[in-house]
């Protein structure tokens, strides 16, 4: 089996892992990792409060660039320890590595762990449930909050969580046939994990974290507009997400997850944003889509099971360039 092919299988095979376990609870997990050298750094540093504007910048900037770059390197070189000691050693290394770079099985477990309350009618369950996976508060949520909460959870992290992972996995498949997927999906994996902790305008973070938020927005833009094409393929619904995106997304003030909420409203007939409240601050996002159906627990099923039909058809248009790109370059 050639190079390219290797890297592939590495990437199907890391998503059948995430698929089938996911994160298991008390495993030790990459971002975990990633978590406590933002969290030691920045608060040994103070998030540079007292610093001039471009120094806290500076020193927000370098924190994150070593991230990810310290993250893509010690990947690298974890593959590469583990294909001095077997091929077959450092293939696991990287599938397991990758896998936990997916979150697929994760979002499906998150789904549950909130409807199966909420399904029963037990209301505080399920806001407690969900107070583990959003920043918005959850306490005062009627069941019709708590499910549209979730459903913009689903689709914002189709594409953090599952498309943009498996994009530059793909990404280092297809450009680099020698290499392996892994050191690119823990890139974007520590620039994600960087902008879900500091990337935030409020303070200490507004400056400190001002690079990580514009290099996730980056890294994510084009993951998130392949993710919109393939909901538009996926649910048939190409002229809906084409009209409801264009003409609702700009609104949102982030430049990605606009898009991706505003694909998943136009394909499942839905409307997202409204009123929620951070940190005691109540902060009102744009609507996004039509409540051309009512939103209940069958509407986040049907967006896993959209979750799931794009993540195989990236999968397999992934295989099928890369197919054409060894019989062009016979790789």
């Amino acid at each position: 089996m050639s190079c390219p092919l290797i890297a592939y299988t590495t990437l199907v095979a890391a998503a059948l892992l995430d698929f089938a376990l996911g994160d298991p609870w008390g495993w030790p997990h990459p971002v975990r990792w990633m978590g406590a050298y933002i969290q030691c750094l920045s608060k040994r540093l103070n998030y540079g409060q007292g610093w001039p504007v471009w120094a806290q910048r500076i020193g927000g900037a370098v924190l994150s660039l070593s991230l990810i770059v310290g993250s893509g390197l010690i990947s690298w070189g974890l593959v590469a320890v583990g294909m001095a000691i077997s091929p077959v050693v450092g293939w696991g290394i990287a599938v397991v590595g990758t896998a936990s770079g997916f979150a697929g099985r994760s979002l499906q477990d998150a789904a549950a762990e909130v409807l199966a309350p909420l399904a029963t009618g037990n209301v505080t369950g399920a806001r407690q449930a969900l107070a583990k996976y959003v920043g918005r508060e959850t306490s005062h949520l009627e069941p019709a909050e708590i499910l549209r909460a979730l459903l913009e959870t689903v689709s914002e992290n189709a594409t953090d969580g599952m498309m943009a992972p498996l994009f530059y996995g793909a990404i280092a498949t297809l450009i680099v046939p020698q290499g392996s997927p892994l050191p690119l999906v823990m890139a974007y994996k520590a620039a994600s994990t960087l902008d879900s902790m500091i990337g935030y305008r409020e303070p200490p973070y507004t400056h400190w974290g001002w690079f990580a938020a514009k290099t996730e927005d980056v890294l994510t833009w084009l993951p998130c507009r392949l993710l919109v094409f393939l909901v538009a393929l996926c649910s048939g619904q190409w002229q809906r997400v084409w009209q409801w995106c264009c003409r609702d997304a700009p609104k949102d003030p982030s430049p990605n997850s606009g898009w991706s909420e505003c694909a998943y409203a136009a394909a499942l007939g839905v409307r997202l944003g409204g009123t929620n409240i951070y940190r005691g601050t109540v902060k009102v996002k744009p609507f996004l889509g039509e409540p051309l159906h009512s939103l209940d627990q069958k509407t986040i099923q049907s967006a896993l099971d959209l979750s799931r039909q794009i993540y195989l058809m990236a999968l397999g248009l992934t295989g099928i360039l890369l197919l054409i790109s060894c019989k062009l370059f016979s790789i």
